[in-house]
């Protein structure tokens, strides 16, 4: 029989290398499962793992996935460091995307490059107001924040699908479900010629710098852990456990909604159905497996874009559904948790008595 035991000192060396060694696993269990599938394993991980990278074309699209991952993650490691569970970043991040592009479809050929500013600075408010819900009704009602958020996500998609399908509908658009392409001066600013890399990727690696002075260099990075920790102790030492919460999720919303912005202003173009990608629920991986670190984040939304541009390319040269994408992100996430168990944890196996007891 099975037992879990608490370890008396987790090791610190496995507390950083556990993200590695379950990327490891992943890997391994991935190999398996192209043999399963009757693939090359070989070829399958030179489309995860060499495709994306081998090329600067490709380096830019992964710099392009990879760019709301890191946002969004960001702003998630906020909440889950001030133990503030936010897993509605994807409904934060559609509508800062639908507040984004309301901006945006004001536009005209007249209007002036300041209406990016606008853009962005509307996403964030619209993310910041859908994780306020949430915070409100934690706050005042001491509702629950992973079901509010959660079941948010799918109201945002409401929201997004009645826009599209009716009032913000392309009149031109042959009847499909759209707005009208945005105007050129809405585009955010591309970072150079022939790649779709923008500013947004400037914006995210200066978000990761401002994280990290944030939390580890100042006071008001030290209350806002111990706020969400700590609450009784928060209180002792001055601080605010509500406040804390209010902070946490208007940050993690703020930052789903730029990128929502980022995205719809920048690669797609557009308001569509198809403005959720789940790049809020993998940026919640990207955040663990970065270890609510700005400068783990940072490799790990790399790796994360890997897997999303990984399964596209498995679905074309492969012949693999696309939902192998997925596939890929549930294992390292399951395989990340099952190390992180093990370094806190041991496996002890015990027997049985002749007389049937416990032994």
């Amino acid at each position: 029989m099975l037992k879990l035991e608490p370890r008396p000192q987790p090791s610190p060396f496995w507390s950083f290398g556990s993200p590695i060694l379950a990327l490891l696993i992943t890997v391994v269990i991935g190999v398996l499962l192209f043999a399963a599938l009757g693939k090359d394993p070989v070829r399958g991980l030179q489309v995860f793992f060499w495709e994306p990278i081998k090329t600067p074309y490709a380096l830019g699209e992964l710099m392009v996935k990879a760019t709301p991952l890191l946002v969004i993650a960001l702003g998630l490691a906020v909440c889950f460091r001030s133990n503030v569970w936010n897993i509605g970043a994807e409904g934060q991040f559609v509508i800062g995307a639908v507040f984004a592009g309301g901006v945006a479809l004001l536009a005209d050929k007249t209007t002036g490059g300041w209406i990016v500013l606008a853009i962005l600075l509307a996403g964030m408010a619209g993310g910041m107001v859908w994780a306020g819900i949430t915070a409100l009704l934690r706050d005042r009602f001491n509702a629950n924040e992973i079901l509010v958020s959660l079941m948010l996500v799918y109201v945002a998609d409401m929201v997004l699908s009645y826009l599209v399908y009716g009032p913000w509908k392309d009149p031109a658009g042959y009847n499909f479900p759209q707005t009208k392409t945005f105007e050129s001066v809405t585009q955010i600013p591309r970072l150079m010629t022939g790649s779709r890399v923008s500013i947004g990727l400037l914006i995210a690696l200066a978000g990761a710098a401002l994280l990290w002075v944030y939390l580890f260099r100042t006071r008001a990075g030290f209350a806002q852990q111990v706020g969400g920790l700590a609450p009784a102790a928060a209180r002792y030492a001055g601080f605010s456990s509500r406040k804390a919460l209010w902070v946490a999720l208007l940050t993690s919303g703020g930052a789903a909604g730029l990128a929502g912005a980022l995205e719809v202003a920048g690669p797609i173009g557009q308001l569509t159905p198809y403005v959720p990608a789940g790049y809020g629920f993998a940026a919640i991986i990207v955040a663990f497996v970065g270890r609510l670190h700005p400068v783990g984040m940072i490799f790990s939304a790399i790796l994360m874009s890997m897997f999303y541009i990984g399964g596209e390319l498995a679905q074309s040269r492969l012949g693999l559904p696309k939902s192998l994408t997925g596939v890929f992100q549930g294992l390292l996430l399951f395989t990340l948790l099952a190390c992180d168990t093990l370094i806190s944890y041991r496996l002890r196996i015990t027997g049985l008595s002749a007389s049937g007891g416990a032994r």
